[in-house]
């Protein structure tokens, strides 16, 4: 079945979209926060970034998860930074129906999100981190939303290029996309 990880930097909305996104393609949401180790947890509220080290073992429990949901009856959307391409490999070890969308926008605007939100371990310090650690997805890889519109047009956005990509209509219809 479907698997979906929305990704970005922290602050570009995937908590929000996630489960949005879930909904509309009637299936479940998981936040990926909820897969980090304690430690690492520990590490970003104290204002320092991740390295590659404190990621393997949280990419590694999602793409576990991610296998098992591929075999589950109903889609699944995890949301997930997988900020570089072998975070997205990992992540994708886990299921051969794992799709990405990657929620990108402004600087600015993304750093006034994280300004403005309350209660979560990922202080807006980081955000350098973030885009500096960055490797932006290619159209092979994800397909890009832009978060410089309302949460509704972002999830039906994602939604209608979910179901017209290519690798998506190979599978609906069990033919090669054209061209493919």
């Amino acid at each position: 079945m479907l698997v979906v990880v929305v990704m970005g930097v922290s602050g570009c909305g995937k908590s929000t979209i996630g489960p949005r996104l879930a909904a509309a393609l009637g299936g479940d949401y998981a936040e990926g926060d909820t897969f980090h180790p304690s430690v690492n947890v520990a590490k970003m509220k104290s204002g320092q970034p991740l390295d590659d080290a404190d990621r393997q073992p949280w990419l590694e429990a999602m793409a576990a998860a991610l296998r098992d949901w591929s075999r589950e009856d109903q889609p699944t959307v995890l949301s997930c930074s997988a900020l570089k391409r072998k975070y997205r490999d990992i992540l994708r070890s886990g299921s051969s129906e794992l799709r990405f969308v990657h929620l990108v926008g402004e600087k600015g605007l993304i750093a006034a999100r994280l300004a403005a939100r309350k209660a979560h371990f990922m202080p807006a310090t980081l955000l350098d981190s973030q885009f500096a650690t960055l490797e932006p997805p290619g159209p092979d890889e994800a397909i890009t939303v832009s978060i410089d519109q309302p949460p509704d047009a972002i999830v039906a956005e994602a939604v209608k290029r979910l179901i017209t990509s290519p690798a998506m209509r190979e599978r609906s219809t069990g033919a090669p996309a054209p061209g493919g």
